[in-house]
C-alpha cells in the first residue's frame, strides 16, 4: 500500500510540470524578442548599406549669367576676286625674243611685257612703207595734173586706190608685228612668267597672269530670305586664317539680280581696299555683315550647356544650409539642374532665351559628372574659353 501511494503522479510530478511550463514560456519570450531584434538591426545595416557614404564634392568652375549686348549678323564663306584679272597670252605663234617684267613685278597700263622674234615683219613692213611712200608721191602728181587736166578721172582714181591700198598693207603688218609684244591691258601685279628667252610659244598658250591687286572682290552666297537684309554700300568685315589677327573692312558694291534655282541662294559682290595687297584672289574668306539692331541676351560659355534627348541643361550653383556635427549651421554649394532654351551663337558663347535668372552662377566646365545634389567646390584657376570673337592660336 505504501508503493502505491509513493508513485501518484499527481502528488510526486504536479510541480516539476509547472516549473517547465515557466521555463518554456520564458523561452519562447527570449526567443521572439532575439528575432525581432535581429531583424530591426538587419533592417538598420541593409538600409545603410544601400544609402552608402555620403556624395564626395566635385571640383567645377563657374561664372555668373549676365547680359550682354548682340549684334545681329550673317555669316558666309566667300572668295577672293581681283577686280581685273587675266591670264596673258600671244595671238600669233613665235620665239621668245626678250622678257622685260620679273614675277610678281608691279606694272602700269601699257608697259612691255614679253616680246616674241618679228624681225621677219619689220623687214617686210620697211618693204611695204617704202611702197606706200610711193604710192603717195604718185597720188600727189596725179591729184596735180587731175587739177591742170592733164590726166583722166579714172587714172586720178587709180592711183587714190594704190594709196589705200599700199597704206593698208602698212597697217596691217603694224599690226601683225604689235601682236608679237606682250603690253600690260591694265596696271597690276605679274604672277609667274612662264617662257624665257628662246622659247617657241604657241598662239593662246599663257604666258603670265596679270591682276590688279586695289582694290579687290570677295563674292559670297547668303540664303535668300536674307536677301532684304542686304544693301549696297553696307559695311562688310572679312576675316582670314593668313591674318587671324587682323579683319578687313569693306562695302556692298552689287547683289546679283537672280536667285540661284538650284540653291535658293543670292550672290553678293564687297569691294575690299587693299593698298597692303594682302587679299591675294583665290584666298578663301570668312564674310560677316551686322544687321539689324543690337539686342541684349543673357549670356555663357558654350561648355556650360550639355545637350541630351530632352533638350539643353545647365548646372546651377545652388547654397544651402544644413545641420554640422558640432550643432552649427553650415553652409555648401550644391548643384541642382535646369533645363534652358538656347538662343544664337558667337564664337565661344551662346545666348540664353529662358530658364535661369540674371545672376545665377551657372557651371561651366565639370557639368558631366554631376546630378542633382552633388556638393561642388568652385576652382576658377582655369577658366574656359568665353570670346565672341575667337582666332586660332597658334603654338
Amino acid at each position: 500500500m505504501e508503493l502505491e501511494h509513493n508513485l501518484d503522479p499527481g502528488q510526486d510530478f504536479a510541480p516539476n510540470t509547472k516549473k517547465r511550463m515557466v521555463m518554456m514560456l520564458l523561452g519562447t519570450a527570449l526567443l521572439l524578442a532575439f528575432i525581432t531584434g535581429f531583424g530591426a538591426l538587419k533592417g538598420l545595416l541593409f538600409g545603410q548599406g544601400r544609402m552608402g557614404p555620403s556624395e564626395p564634392p566635385q571640383t567645377v568652375s563657374a561664372t555668373e549669367a549676365h547680359l550682354e549686348e548682340w549684334q545681329p549678323s550673317l555669316s558666309a564663306v566667300g572668295t577672293v576676286r581681283a577686280v581685273r584679272g587675266a591670264d596673258l597670252a600671244f595671238e600669233v605663234a613665235g620665239a621668245v625674243a626678250k622678257v622685260d617684267v620679273t614675277p610678281g613685278a608691279e606694272v602700269k597700263l601699257g608697259q612691255p611685257l614679253v616680246h616674241l622674234n618679228d624681225t621677219a615683219e619689220l623687214a617686210q613692213l620697211a618693204q611695204l612703207q617704202a611702197t606706200a611712200a610711193l604710192a603717195e608721191l604718185n597720188f600727189r602728181r596725179a591729184k596735180e595734173q587731175m587739177a591742170a587736166r592733164i590726166i583722166s578721172q579714172a587714172e586720178f582714181d587709180a592711183a587714190d586706190a594704190d594709196l589705200k591700198a599700199k597704206r593698208a598693207a602698212v597697217e596691217a603688218l603694224a599690226a601683225l608685228a604689235a601682236k608679237k609684244h606682250l603690253i600690260a591691258p591694265f596696271a597690276g601685279r605679274v604672277g609667274l612668267v612662264g617662257p624665257s628667252a628662246g622659247a617657241y610659244l604657241q598662239a593662246g598658250a599663257t604666258v603670265l597672269t596679270l591682276q590688279q591687286m586695289d582694290p579687290v572682290y570677295v563674292d559670297f552666297f547668303l540664303p535668300q530670305k536674307e536677301l532684304s537684309s542686304v544693301k549696297i554700300g553696307q559695311k562688310v568685315l572679312l576675316g582670314l586664317d593668313a591674318y587671324p589677327s587682323r579683319t578687313f573692312t569693306g562695302k556692298v558694291t552689287a547683289v546679283n539680280s537672280k536667285v540661284d534655282p538650284a540653291t535658293r541662294n543670292v550672290e553678293v559682290e564687297a569691294t575690299f581696299p587693299n593698298a597692303d595687297r594682302a587679299l591675294v584672289p583665290g584666298m578663301f574668306a570668312n564674310v560677316r555683315m551686322d544687321v539689324g539692331t543690337k539686342q541684349q541676351y543673357l549670356t555663357l560659355p558654350q561648355t556650360a550647356i550639355t545637350y541630351n534627348p530632352y533638350g539643353a541643361v545647365v548646372f546651377q550653383a545652388i547654397k544651402s544650409q544644413a545641420q554640422g556635427p558640432s550643432g552649427k549651421t553650415v553652409e555648401s554649394l550644391l548643384a541642382q539642374q535646369a533645363f534652358v532654351t538656347t538662343g544664337p551663337s558667337r564664337g565661344d558663347q551662346v545666348a540664353i532665351l529662358k530658364g535661369i535668372e540674371p545672376g545665377a552662377k551657372i557651371v561651366t566646365s565639370g557639368g558631366l559628372k554631376l546630378r542633382n545634389g552633388t556638393p561642388l567646390i568652385i576652382n576658377n584657376q582655369v577658366l574656359p574659353s568665353n570670346d565672341p570673337k575667337p582666332a586660332p592660336q597658334e603654338q
